[in-house]
């Protein structure tokens, strides 16, 4: 089974063929369907050959289709302060792109 480790975001995420994959948004306008190629391999494991890249692996790339573009769920932020009246209270939802990864090379 062949694995990956892609950054992305700021984030590393270990993937693998058919593997879907929740990520914060990534740039310019996405929908369902959409291509969405990883340059930044940090490394591809085939099984029984290991590459690993310093830092990136040159002309590898992970490829993947985009499933769902939508909002996670909301997150309640509540600052409170004893004896003092203050109580405040905020939501906040972060954008989300899954992606179902189709190839690694």
């Amino acid at each position: 089974m062949e694995v990956a480790v892609i950054k992305t975001g700021g984030k590393q995420y270990v993937v693998s063929k058919d593997d879907t994959i929740a990520i914060e948004k990534l740039p310019g306008e996405l929908k369902k369907g959409d291509t969405v190629v990883f340059n930044e391999v940090l490394l591809v494991d085939n099984g029984s050959d290991t590459t690993i890249g310093a830092p990136v692996i040159k002309g590898a790339e992970v490829k993947g289709t985009v499933v769902l573009v939508g909002r996670a769920p909301k997150i309640e932020v509540v600052k409170y302060k004893p004896k003092s009246r203050y109580y405040k209270r905020n939501g906040h939802r972060q954008p989300v792109v899954k992606v179902k990864i189709d190839s690694i090379a």
